[in-house]
Order: structure tokens, then C-alpha cells, then sequence
């Protein structure tokens, strides 16, 4: 994998894909933001609660928890009209949910051999 600094210091090349590569830290704020944008909306928000099991009360303690916000991220990348919604509410490219996603727990490449 080359990274190549000088076309653009976020993007890294493999075989001539182009990913964003993002820190650990702005993976945290994409989630949190995903999470406001999914609580904000009126028929995704009880789908969302549903499926984390969490409570409306349990979500700003939770929201500290990186595996939470992975989860966040996951829920948010099961549909493409989330994401597109999503990244053009808070002005973001629509690499960027999946970017961060990576950074988070249990987001690094899965290996089958």
C-alpha cells in the first residue's frame, strides 16, 4: 500500500483504489454526529434503539464507548439512503462513514486465511 502524501494527505492508494484515511479521533466525531443524525430521525431512531438495544436515557453515557460508536457506524452502513442522507446532512463524502468505521473496534480488515 503506497501512500501517496503529495496528491492528497488523506487518501491512501492500494492497487489503485483510493481510501480515506482518517484518525481515530475524527472516526469518534463521524460517529457522534451519526448518532445525532439517526436519533433526529422520526422513523429511524426506534429502528435504531430497537436494534442496539439501548434506551434513550443510556445514550449519552454510551456514546463515550468506542465499540458503541462502532455500532453506530454499522447500523448507519446497513443502507445507502442512511449514509447518503447522513453525509449530505453534515456535508461529508460518502467514503467517510465506512472510513470510520475502520478506525473503530472490530474494523480492521477481516483475513480469511
Amino acid at each position: 500500500m503506497a501512500v501517496h502524501w503529495l496528491r492528497n494527505p488523506f487518501q491512501i492508494e492500494d492497487k489503485g483504489r483510493q481510501f480515506l484515511a482518517i484518525s481515530r479521533d475524527t472516526a469518534e466525531i463521524i460517529a457522534l454526529e451519526a448518532l445525532a443524525w439517526i436519533v433526529g430521525q422520526d422513523d429511524l431512531a426506534p429502528v435504531f434503539l430497537g436494534a442496539s438495544g439501548a434506551s434513550q436515557d443510556e445514550l449519552k453515557i454510551r456514546s463515550a464507548d468506542p465499540e458503541f460508536l462502532a455500532a453506530v457506524l454499522d447500523f448507519l452502513v446497513m443502507d445507502d439512503a442512511w449514509v447518503v442522507g447522513f453525509c449530505d446532512a453534515q456535508k461529508r463524502a460518502y467514503t467517510e462513514p465506512m472510513a470510520a468505521r475502520a478506525m473503530l473496534p472490530g474494523g480492521e480488515a477481516v483475513h480469511w486465511t
